[in-house]
């Protein structure tokens, strides 16, 4: 089975993944079963487990899932941008945020705010470590290339602050995409001493 033309073949653990991301957005993550996802899939119970493991698992799958599409983002934006660091930032800044706003699985997990729905926000908040180390790894190749005359641990503490920052505006925006990577841009050409 392939999900487009010319798409890789998706995999039982594709499907399980999709499946659950559709259930958390219609139901809740509370209702969402192995037992569920085993039915809507068409597969055994063992199966989903075979593939997933635990919930956890399930739900550490969904996000990554997730991350990868926010980092694709990035990518093209900084790739729009090969010369001009400032303007890849504001650009994959604005990108990023301008996804999270019309994300239904983002919305359904920050939004929810009762019992067992709240388990998937530690994934993306108190217990974001790897989704944090996976962001700043994939940004800190992309702004590899540019020479900004800062020491590497000076690079490395500039891409820490951009990508809590963006994190923080993807999970609590205060302001539109566009307007908060106007700032975002401002502060990193302060703090990268870069022209504009």
């Amino acid at each position: 089975m392939t999900s487009s033309p010319g798409a890789a073949p998706t995999t039982t653990r594709d499907r399980v993944v999709d499946a659950a991301v559709r259930m958390t957005i219609e139901l809740g993550w509370a209702r969402v079963t192995m037992v569920r996802l085993a039915d809507e899939v068409g597969v055994s119970r063992q199966t989903v487990y075979n593939e997933m493991g635990t919930k956890a698992g399930l739900a550490e799958a969904m996000v990554a899932r997730e991350l990868e599409r926010f980092l694709g983002v990035v990518t093209v934006s900084f790739d729009a941008h090969p010369d001009d660091l400032v303007a890849g930032i504001r650009e994959a800044t604005r990108a990023v945020l301008e996804v999270a706003q019309d994300n239904p699985l983002l919305h359904a997990v920050v939004s929810a705010t009762h019992g067992a729905d709240t388990e998937l926000l530690p994934l993306l908040t108190t217990q974001a470590d790897n989704l944090l180390a996976t962001a700043h790894a994939v940004v800190a190749e992309r702004v590899a290339p540019y020479d900004v005359g800062l020491a590497a641990d000076q690079v490395d503490a500039a891409i820490d602050m951009v990508v809590r920052v963006v994190l923080s505006h993807v999970m609590q925006p205060s302001g539109s995409p566009a307007d908060t990577a106007d700032r975002l841009a401002w502060l990193v050409e302060r703090v990268l001493r870069v022209p504009a």
